[in-house]
């Protein structure tokens, strides 16, 4: 019964203050609205595929220890791809348009599940930016890791290319209103909580009950006197001594 009574109770508080929480939700979301379309730069995405050739090896069948040394060699090739000496060059390429520590910034380099795959992703807010690092990034370090590994099994499948209805990859303005939403609403409901437990005013015959402990044994409404008035106007005892003595 208890437990009843308490639901009750959150849902009235609830209730009692849902134009709070809806105006509060409301201002969340119109506020990351405007963020997100107006203050937060765009920023696009590019991704180049390379492919890591198994090297050649005289045994028709791989064991488990080659198939171990292919896997730490496409994580050896991930750190030399972000590495300066890849880096440095590529930001020749660009003309020093930015430095190895930039470029290490917009590159993420991802290894796809269980594959020889590699892809190279940018983010820049020129989406052209982002294939051309994209695109230099993979064309010198196919280069460069003959040199460096004296191995020649790196191939580019996919080539970074700029589409005529590339979105943006960041800001997303639906998640982020969503988002404003959901933190919008539990604001307002722990702000309606935190008024209800901050008002201290008695409302109701509960809330005497439960401030004095004592049983409620009667109740005093409100009594409104009605007057009732005669519709016949009465008439003034002055006016008749006047007329008895003027004999009217």
């Amino acid at each position: 019964m208890e437990e009843t009574i308490s639901l009750k109770e959150l849902f009235n508080t609830l209730k009692k203050r849902m134009l709070l929480i809806i105006m509060i939700a409301l201002i969340a979301v119109s506020a990351s609205a405007v963020v997100s379309y107006f203050f937060i730069t765009p920023v696009y995405q590019s991704s180049t595929q390379l492919l890591v050739n198994q090297e050649r090896t005289e045994q028709p069948n791989l064991n488990v220890s080659d198939i171990q040394a292919n896997l730490e060699l496409i994580n050896t090739y991930n750190v030399i791809i972000k590495s300066p000496v890849i880096l440095d060059k590529v930001s020749e390429q660009m003309n020093g348009k930015f430095s190895a520590a930039q470029l290490n910034e917009k590159i993420t380099v991802q290894t796809e599940s269980e594959s020889q795959v590699v892809n190279v992703s940018v983010q820049d807010p020129d989406p052209h930016v982002a294939a051309d690092i994209a695109n230099s990034t993979a064309a010198v370090f196919q280069e460069d890791i003959v040199e460096l590994m004296n191995v020649d099994n790196v191939s580019i499948l996919a080539p970074a290319e700029v589409k005529s209805s590339q979105a943006p990859v960041s800001p997303q303005p639906i998640l982020n209103m969503a988002i404003a939403l959901v933190v919008g609403l539990m604001i307002g409901v722990g702000l309606a909580f935190l008024l209800e437990y901050l008002d201290n005013t008695i409302k109701t015959e509960q809330d005497i009950e439960k401030t004095l402990d004592l049983p409620l044994l009667g109740v005093i409404g409100n009594i409104t006197s009605i007057v009732e008035e005669d519709p016949k106007p009465k008439k003034s005892r002055t006016a008749d001594v006047r007329s008895e003595r003027y004999g009217g």
